[in-house]
C-alpha cells in the first residue's frame, strides 16, 4: 500500500520558528492517530520522502529517528521502515501543536495565544520567528541524535545536569543569580514550572499576592489549585507592597514579574524589591520571581533579579520561549538550597519534565557560544523594530493616542480615552487582521485604565508597520481622544 503522505508537503510551514523536522514528526504521530498510517504499514523510505517534500535528507533522517526511538517506527532492514506493530494495543497521546501554549483554552479571549502558525501583525507572546537559526538547530540535533541510545531511558527527574551546569554559569553572569546546578529545575515551560512549586509547596486556599493587571496564565493556574488570589494594583514602580501589605499582610506567596511587569511593562523600583524581599523573610512566605522578558533592555541599566538579592526566599523562573522559541515548551526554576530536599522528593514521583533531546541541544546550543550570540542578535533586532514601530503609530496617530514605552521588553501600550471600549476595539482589530490585546481584559479588580497591547517582535520593515499602523487607525473611531 502506498503511503499518500497525508498531504504533508502542504502542511510544512517554512516560516515558522519549528523545525522542519518537529513538522514531519508530529505529522506522522497525528497521521498515526487518526488511523491514516495503520500498525504494519511501510512508510516512504528518507530519500523518497526528502524528495517529495522538497527538504533535506538530514530533516526526514532527523524526524525519522525521533520517532524511531519513541517507538512509532521500526527499521526492518532492506525491507524498509514501517508503523510499530506495538502501537495496535498502544493508547497514542495527540501530537503537540505547531506553536504551543501552556494557557488554559478559557483564557484563549483574553490575550493572544502564542498557537497561531501565522502570527497576526502586534500578536502578543511570540518572538521573532524569522531569526529563529533553524539551520543550526537542525544541524545540532542531528548530532545529538546520532548519541540515540542516550534518549531512549528516563530523563533525570530534576533535568539534565549539563544544561543545569549552563544555565547556572548563565545566570550568574546575565541575572546576578548565584546558584549551582542542583538548585536548577528543568520543567516543562512557565505552567511547569508553577506546577513544580505547587505540588511542593502552595497549599489550598493559601493566599496569593498577584499583580493587577496580571499575565492571565498565572491568574488561571492560581485559580485551578484553589489558591486565594489577592489582587495588588500596580503602579509605576511594579507592584505596590504597602497595598499588598494592607490586604493580606499574611499571604504566603507573592507572584511578580519584577523585570518587565506583564503587561504594563513597567520595572519593579528598588525600593519596592527591598520591601517585598524583607516582608517575604518576616512573614516566611516566598516570592514566585518570573523573570518576564528581562533579556531584552533597550534604555538603562537592568536592574538585578530579585533571586540575586535574597535567595533565600525567592524562587526564579525563567523560560527560553522570547530568546529561541515557545516550541521548545522549556523552562527552568532555581529553588533556594534548603528546600532542595522537598523539590527533589516531589520531582523523582512527578516525570512530566521537558524530553531530554530538546534538553541536549539547549544545552549545545549554550555550550557552543551559540546562544550568546544569537541573543546579541535578537537584542539589536528588537531595539531596531521597536524604533519602527514607534516611529510608525507617531507618524499615524500623531497625538490622538498616548504610547507607554518601557524601557525593555517586546510589547508596547497604546492609552484610550476611559470612555472608549478597549475590549471592543480589540475586537474590531482581530477582524481586520490585526493580533491586539486589550489591556482591562487583563484586570482583575483595579482599574488600570484602557489601552491596547501589541508587539513589535515580528515586524521586520519600515513599511509593513507604517501599513499596519494605518490599518490600526481604521479600526478606531474618529472621535478617540486622549485621556490626561
Amino acid at each position: 500500500m502506498k503511503t499518500t503522505l497525508f498531504q504533508i508537503d502542504k502542511l510544512l510551514q517554512h516560516h515558522v520558528s519549528l523545525p522542519l523536522y518537529r513538522q514531519i514528526y508530529q505529522r506522522f504521530i497525528q497521521a498515526i492517530n487518526q488511523g491514516i498510517l495503520r500498525p504494519e504499514q511501510r512508510v516512504p523510505s528518507i530519500r523518497a520522502l526528502s524528495s517529495e517534500l522538497q527538504v533535506s535528507r538530514s530533516t526526514v533522517e532527523s524526524a525519522y529517528a525521533l520517532l524511531l526511538n519513541e517507538g512509532y517506527l521500526e527499521a526492518r532492514g532492506q525491507a524498509g521502515t514501517i508503523v510499530s506493530p506495538r502501537l495496535a494495543d498502544r493508547v497514542l497521546q495527540p501530537p503537540e501543536t505547531l506553536i504551543s501554549s501552556s494557557i488554559d483554552v478559557t483564557s484563549i479571549s483574553l490575550f493572544d495565544s502564542a498557537s497561531s502558525i501565522h502570527p497576526s501583525p502586534y500578536q502578543l507572546g511570540l518572538p521573532a520567528l524569522d531569526l529563529f537559526p533553524r539551520k543550526l538547530w537542525n544541524t545540532l540535533t542531528v548530532k545529538q541524535l546520532r548519541l540515540q541510545s542516550r534518549y531512549m531511558s528516563y530523563p533525570q527527574p530534576a533535568g539534565y545536569l549539563p544544561l543545569r551546569e549552563a544555565l547556572a554559569a548563565y545566570l550568574q553572569l546575565s541575572r546576578g543569580v548565584s546558584c549551582s546546578p542542583q538548585q536548577i529545575f528543568i520543567t516543562a515551560g512557565y505552567r511547569g514550572a508553577l506546577n513544580l512549586i505547587a505540588h511542593t509547596l502552595i497549599q489550598p486556599r493559601d493566599q496569593v499576592w498577584l499583580e493587577d493587571p496580571c499575565f492571565p496564565p498565572s491568574q488561571h493556574f492560581l485559580s485551578q489549585i484553589g489558591a486565594e488570589i489577592i489582587p495588588v494594583p500596580v503602579d509605576q514602580e511594579g507592584m505596590n507592597i504597602s497595598v499588598a501589605q494592607e490586604l493580606a499582610p499574611n499571604a504566603r506567596f507573592a507572584l511578580v514579574t519584577p523585570a518587565h511587569q506583564s503587561p504594563l511593562g513597567v520595572t519593579l523600583s528598588m525600593a519596592r524589591r527591598q520591601m517585598l524581599l524583607a516582608w517575604a523573610e518576616q512573614n516566611n512566605a516566598f516570592v514566585i520571581e518570573d523573570d518576564y522578558d528581562s533579556e531584552y533592555q533597550y534604555d538603562g541599566r537592568p536592574h538585578p533579579a530579585l533571586a540575586s538579592l535574597g535567595s533565600n526566599n525567592v524562587l526564579y523562573i525563567g523560560t527560553f520561549s522570547k530568546v529561541l522559541t515557545p516550541t521548545l515548551r522549556l523552562a527552568y526554576l532555581v529553588v533556594p538550597p534548603h528546600l532542595l530536599t522537598r523539590f527533589n522528593a516531589v520531582c523523582h514521583t512527578r516525570q512530566d519534565g521537558c524530553p531530554l533531546l530538546q534538553q541536549a541541544v539547549v544545552t549545545d546550543f549554550m555550550q557552543g557560544g551559540h546562544f550568546a550570540r544569537h541573543l546579541h542578535k535578537m537584542r539589536t533586532a528588537y531595539a531596531q523594530r521597536r524604533q519602527i514601530v514607534i516611529e510608525s503609530l507617531n507618524q499615524v496617530f500623531d497625538s490622538r493616542l498616548r504610547f507607554d514605552i518601557p524601557a525593555g521588553g517586546l510589547h508596547l501600550l497604546a492609552r484610550l480615552a476611559h470612555y472608549e471600549d478597549d475590549v471592543a476595539l480589540a475586537q474590531l482589530a482581530r477582524e481586520h487582521g490585526l493580533g491586539i490585546t486589550a489591556l482591562s481584559a487583563r484586570r482583575l479588580s483595579s482599574d488600570c485604565g484602557k489601552g491596547l497591547l501589541f508587539s513589535f517582535a515580528n515586524e521586520t520593515t519600515p513599511e509593513n508597520a507604517l501599513k499596519h499602523a494605518q490599518l490600526l487607525q481604521k479600526c478606531l473611531p474618529t472621535t478617540s481622544r486622549t485621556s490626561n
